[in-house]
């Protein structure tokens, strides 16, 4: 029954049946705790395996959505069986292109839980239909393409989010309160370290060609796995999150960690892009994937009454950097999600940032890990000092839904996550490159090399995927 029928006629039904004490929540509508079908957003989730698995599960938990269509470009495996199982009634696609213009009609909003470099083309499709979008981060592999999803959100006024999922939880509102009540002031200096173990780890950085070619599973359409990227013979260190170790396909450890951990700084530091990019240090340089250890300085210029900041990241198992002193002890965050290969492996010094005020040092995990202030005699000093901090209203897959239905504003959305990503993007340009990069951040272009330049904009895209760049 519609809650407003139900209010109409809620006199003479209390009238004619005082005996009835007890009325289903489905009657009583949302306020009651209860989502009617039709108050729900319409979702397809596009990539259903590993980490997509985990979105769509998530997105469907907050109870704000109706599964309508599954899309994985391999139904048939093992790794997506579990989502298909749980919702038998949504509709099954290979081919995002097919989903969306056979369901077009009944999807309100889309999640994009696939390989780094196909985010672009499915998100520009769906946004000009229309479409709210949840894309896991980072946003996009090019700097170009991360710079039309920007455009694009804008251009289509969707609802958009990044899914950086701790930048709905407390580090997020912890961050923005120490900031606006001055705790978090003058910060010149900040590192970001995620020093575990990578999928490329002991692989020989002399190699000097891609993998040779396997057979295809059978169930799997490898040539929409490629979507825009040139064309690759299948090979299993390609597939089931391999693709992140390739500068074809994937981010490295940046862009996979980065957003976990250098996000709220990046935002309410109010960053922006960089101006230059050195990479301080690489080992074992591959022009294929990505360095057994990088560290990577990224500079930013002043920004209004904030003085000019450094973030230094360090990724690699022999890469820690140095901690102050009364840092105390690095500790896992149990709420972080495993990798899909299995457990995050303990460190020498867990995920994490170090950020340098002028007056105060903080010391931070990942995700949605709050801050201390270090040393401990210090943070004892401030505690009277600190500002209430407000409780997250949703977590970050309600936060989009919400957002979807214009009753909460998206916390990452692309006007915020886009930026950031693009920080990354510049960042594996260095490393790639393995060049410092000089980057103009009013023209939007890296001055001091053509190559690099060039491909912030990146390879051409495969023929019959250009149209997803002029959308």
């Amino acid at each position: 029954m519609k809650r407003r029928k139900f209010i109409k006629s809620s006199s003479s039904l209390v009238a004619t049946a005082a005996s009835i004490s007890i009325i289903p929540s489905a009657v009583l509508g949302k306020s009651h705790g209860h989502i009617a079908p039709s108050d729900k957003v319409n979702l397809a989730c596009c990539g259903i395996g590993h980490r997509g698995g985990s979105i769509t599960k998530s997105l469907y938990g907050t109870g704000q959505a109706n599964m309508v269509a599954l899309c994985d470009v391999d139904m048939g495996a093992e790794h997506t069986q579990e989502v298909i199982k749980k919702f038998p009634k949504a509709d099954q696609f290979q081919d995002f292109r097919e989903m969306l213009d056979k369901k077009g009609k009944e999807i309100d909003a889309i999640s994009v839980g696939t390989p780094d470099f196909s985010h672009f083309p499915i998100t520009m499709l769906a946004m000009s239909m229309g479409k709210h979008v949840y894309v896991e981060k980072p946003m996009a592999r090019t700097f170009n393409e991360v710079e039309l999803m920007i455009q694009g959100a804008k251009k289509y006024g969707v609802a958009t989010q990044m899914g950086n999922q701790g930048h709905s939880e407390a580090n997020y509102f912890q961050f923005k309160a120490w900031v606006d009540a001055g705790i978090i002031k003058d910060v010149t200096a900040m590192t970001a370290h995620m020093n575990g173990r990578r999928r490329w780890h002991g692989w020989d950085p002399n190699m000097s060609r891609y993998p040779a070619g396997e057979s295809i599973p059978k169930t799997m359409d490898w040539e929409t796995w490629l979507m825009t990227a040139h064309h690759h013979d299948y090979n299993h260190d390609y597939h089931h999150g391999q693709w992140r170790c390739w500068y074809d396909f994937g981010m490295g450890a940046l862009g996979d960690w980065g957003a976990h951990i250098m996000d709220t700084a990046h935002q309410f530091l109010n960053l922006g892009l960089p101006y230059e990019v050195d990479p301080v240090r690489l080992d074992g340089h591959n022009p294929f994937f990505f360095p057994m250890n990088s560290t990577l300085v990224f500079k930013f210029p002043e920004r209004g009454n904030m003085p000019a900041m450094d973030i230094t990241w360090y990724d690699g198992m022999d890469n820690v950097p140095s901690v102050p002193e009364g840092y105390g002890v690095s500790e896992i965050d149990p709420n972080i999600p495993p990798p899909s290969d299995g457990k995050l492996q303990p460190a020498k010094l867990n995920p994490g940032k170090i950020i340098y005020g002028k007056d105060l040092t903080f010391k931070g995990g990942s995700h949605g890990s709050t801050l201390s202030i270090i040393p401990a005699e210090k943070a004892k000093e401030m505690e009277s000092k600190l500002p209430e901090v407000p409780k997250s209203p949703s977590n970050h897959f309600e936060n989009f839904l919400l957002g979807c239905k214009g009753e909460e504003k998206c916390r990452s959305s692309f006007d915020i996550g886009g930026p950031l990503s693009q920080v990354f993007t510049l960042g594996v340009l260095a490393q790639r490159l393995n060049t410092k990069i000089e980057f103009d951040r009013e023209t939007k272009q890296v001055v001091n090399n053509p190559l690099a330049n060039l491909l912030l904009i990146g390879e051409q895209p495969r023929k019959g995927w250009e149209e997803y760049y002029q959308l």
